[in-house]
């Protein structure tokens, strides 16, 4: 097993983010303390000697990776956030109103993602770290980013909900010995 470290960003906030909205597909800028708190991350990751710098193609993230200092950052499709599908710019208490009991990490979304299918994206990026050179540093979304860590453990997409991630944060993933860990979370 590698040594690499994976070093997770979320995007700064956006209007949606801040109102619970769930936004996959809506392409939403920062609000303008979202590009403060992006062009702060930057100072948190200097020290990062990364091998590859990905990014979701979304704007909020694109947009946070080039505040943060990383405008060249590689764009990474499979670190879109779950396609929400009918879902997209509805809040979980507006869903659950007609869906009872509805959970995103284990109904996933009707039109959307299923948790399977959002779990396959996130291996490949998994499978991308452990084969680059060094460390590698990902801007991306809440719910990615918490399937991503779930899989980096090695459980199912469903104990993402174990990862509360809030905007504009970095954790990091890496190993110790051979087990993959949480280093740091949400800092």
């Amino acid at each position: 097993m590698t040594g690499n470290e994976l070093w997770i960003v979320r995007h700064g906030p956006t209007e949606w983010s801040r109102s619970g909205r769930h936004t996959s597909a809506t392409d939403l800028p920062l609000l303008e303390d979202g590009e403060d708190d992006a062009r702060a991350l930057g100072e948190r990751l200097a020290d990062v000697d990364a091998a590859l710098v990905l990014t979701s193609p979304r704007l909020r993230a694109r947009r946070t990776a080039e505040l943060a200092g990383f405008a060249d950052a590689q764009l990474d499709d499979d670190l879109t956030e779950w396609g929400y599908g009918e879902y997209e710019g509805i809040t979980t208490p507006a869903i659950r109103e007609q869906r009872p009991g509805w959970d995103i990490w284990t109904d996933g979304c009707p039109g959307g993602e299923s948790p399977d299918e959002v779990g396959a994206r996130l291996d490949r990026v998994v499978a991308r770290v452990l084969a680059a050179s060094g460390p590698v540093i990902a801007f991306a979304h809440g719910h990615s980013l918490r399937v991503l860590t779930a899989r980096w453990l090695g459980l199912p997409v469903s104990e993402g909900r174990l990862f509360k991630l809030d905007t504009a944060t970095v954790s990091l993933l890496g190993h110790e010995r051979d087990s993959p860990v949480v280093v740091r979370w949400n800092s």
